[in-house]
């Protein structure tokens, strides 16, 4: 067989193929609220993030309680993506809806609190994200199923 020719003559070498490097993380969701606060300092309109049952869940409540516009799932080949659409308020668009975000429980500290002991973020001006037997939860609903669980993180 010969060896593939430029139209000028010379031989041309084939490239060789990049590996696709996969990253392997210890904490999904503090990725999920890093990314979301990287792409707030510079106004982006959205984030996209690989997709899991309780990211998606943590992306309904923060469109229920008001802090994202929308969110929606694709699947791309064998892997899904998360795309969140980020909400700006005031005349140019460039106050964020999101002031900041706290993972709470991490993987080398959980912590768990009990009905009674849901804290109460900014005295109420912010929220509680929890993860409860009946589902991923914000504090004030699972205050008033009085059940308790693992705090993921605040939102303000």
């Amino acid at each position: 067989m010969a060896t593939p020719r430029s139209s000028r003559g010379a031989r041309i070498r084939p490239q060789p193929t990049k590996k696709v490097k996969t990253v392997w993380l210890s904490d999904p969701i503090a990725d999920m609220l890093t990314r979301i606060r990287n792409a707030q300092e510079r106004y982006h309109p959205e984030v996209s993030l690989p997709s899991s049952k309780m990211k998606e869940a943590i992306a309904r409540i923060l469109k229920e309680e008001g802090y994202i516009e929308d969110y929606q799932v694709r699947a791309d080949g064998a892997k899904r993506i998360l795309t969140l659409k980020l909400k700006y308020k005031g005349k140019r668009g460039k106050e964020r809806v999101i002031r900041g975000l706290q993972r709470v429980s991490k993987p080398g500290r959980r912590v768990y609190v009990g009905a009674d002991e849901i804290p109460s973020v900014l005295g109420g001006l912010g929220i509680a994200i929890l993860s409860t037997s009946q589902g991923i939860l914000t504090g004030q609903e699972a205050r008033r199923r009085r059940i308790g669980g693992e705090v993921l993180c605040y939102v303000w």
